[in-house]
């Protein structure tokens, strides 16, 4: 008989909890947005004349947009996507992740894992919906143009709010 009561104190218990605290929303960057931050980044590298490969990955780091400028090293085009990569999966700036290396925290040179500049979450309220990855002319040019380029969605989820 307590096992009885146990088990139906239980089954009280689960279904007592609410359906929205079982639901959970989830923001995601969509195509439109991907090619927002892909054309925000390229007329900034046009800008400052700095030719670059530009990826825009979803919050998982999965590949949504991408484009090789001309005049770009070949291999610049795997490291945006890297890049782009990693800031999404670690929810940071790759830039933390080379300062980290850079000041003792060499364990981070064996996680495979991109450890250059150039690699910026996007984020819309409060939340990674993506990242950018830029390589091209050098480690402040391609973080700096993925910077702006990530604060074009951000910047502009946060104006669209109600």
């Amino acid at each position: 008989m307590i096992k009885f009561a146990r088990n139906i104190a239980l089954l009280a218990a689960v279904f007592s909890f609410s359906a929205s605290a079982q639901t959970v929303q989830v923001r995601t960057l969509d195509q439109a947005g991907a090619e927002s931050v892909l054309q925000a980044a390229k007329e900034n590298a046009r800008k400052r004349n700095a030719p670059s490969a530009i990826a825009v990955v979803d919050f998982a780091g999965d590949l949504l947009a991408f484009e090789r400028m001309d005049g770009v090293r070949s291999a610049s085009a795997e490291l945006a996507i890297e890049k782009g990569r990693t800031a999404a999966r670690l929810q940071r700036p790759t830039q933390e992740v080379e300062d980290s290396i850079n000041h003792g925290r060499t364990a981070f040179v064996t996680a495979g894992i991109m450890s250059l500049r150039g690699g910026v979450p996007i984020v819309v309220n409060g939340k990674v919906v993506g990242a950018v990855g830029v390589a091209g002319r050098n480690k402040e040019t391609d973080a700096g143009i993925a910077k702006e380029a990530a604060d074009v969605v951000s910047s502009a989820a946060v104006a669209n709010e109600p």
